[in-house]
C-alpha cells in the first residue's frame, strides 16, 4: 500500500498565481511583451482590459516612440507601462494609494526601468499645480460615476498639462453622455467595450485650428 503524499511545505512551493489579495497584469506589447507584473487589490483598481489596450496603442504607435506621458489615476500603472515598454521617454504615474504606489515603484524595479515616476497624491491636487512643460500623452482612467472628468478637465486645459499637438486618453461609463471638453481637444477614435467608453482626442491649436 502507497503511502500518501507529504505536502510540500508553504515555502517551498511555487508560486503559480496571484493570491486573493491581489491582481495580475500582462504587459501586451513591447520590450516587456508578455511579463507578467503583481499589484495590491486596493482602491477597486481595474486595470485596462488587453483588448482595449491593443486598440488604444493602435491609435497611438507612431505617437509613443520618445514621448512623456502622464499616467493618472494609475492603479496598477499598466497603461504608462505598456507606453514605457513601446519607447515611451518618460512617464509620470500619480495615484493616491501608498500600497499602489508602492508596487508600481516596485515593478518599475523589476522590469530595469529608470524612466517612470510615481507621485503618491490625489489627482485633483496634482494637476492644480501650473506646468510650463506639457505632455505629450495624458492617460486618464478615473474611478466611474464620481465626476471626476467634469473637475479634472478644466484643471488639464487650464494649468499647461497638455498642448498642441498632444493626445488625451479617457475611459468613463457607457451609460453616461461623452464629457464636457475644450473646443480644441477634437475626437480621434472612440469605441465602446460592454460597460466602458474608450476615446482619444487629439489636442490642435485653438486658433488656427490646425495641429503640430
Amino acid at each position: 500500500m502507497s503511502r500518501p503524499r507529504r505536502p510540500t511545505p508553504a515555502r517551498n512551493r511555487r508560486r503559480t498565481g496571484p493570491s486573493a489579495d491581489e491582481g495580475e497584469l500582462r504587459i501586451i506589447g513591447g520590450d516587456w511583451r508578455s511579463r507578467v507584473l503583481r499589484f495590491p487589490d486596493e482602491g477597486g483598481v481595474r486595470p485596462t482590459p488587453a483588448r482595449i489596450r491593443e486598440t488604444l496603442f493602435n491609435w497611438l504607435q507612431f505617437k509613443v516612440p520618445g514621448s512623456r506621458c502622464l499616467d493618472l489615476f494609475s492603479g496598477s500603472g499598466v497603461l504608462g507601462l505598456e507606453a514605457l515598454s513601446r519607447g515611451s521617454r518618460e512617464v509620470t504615474f500619480v495615484d493616491h494609494t501608498p500600497a499602489l504606489a508602492r508596487a508600481l515603484r516596485d515593478n518599475l524595479r523589476k522590469l530595469g526601468s529608470e524612466d517612470g515616476r510615481v507621485e503618491c497624491v490625489d489627482v485633483q491636487a496634482f494637476l492644480q499645480n501650473r506646468t510650463g512643460e506639457h505632455y505629450d500623452i495624458l492617460f486618464m482612467d478615473a474611478p466611474f460615476h464620481q465626476g471626476w472628468l467634469e473637475l479634472l478637465i478644466p484643471l488639464i486645459e487650464e494649468n499647461g498639462w497638455i498642448g498642441t499637438g498632444s493626445r488625451v486618453y479617457l475611459e468613463y461609463e457607457s451609460d453616461r453622455v461623452a464629457p464636457s471638453v475644450p473646443a480644441r481637444w477634437h475626437l480621434h477614435r472612440q469605441k465602446q467595450a460592454g460597460q466602458v467608453t474608450y476615446a482619444l482626442y487629439h489636442i490642435v491649436d485653438a486658433q488656427a485650428g490646425l495641429s503640430e
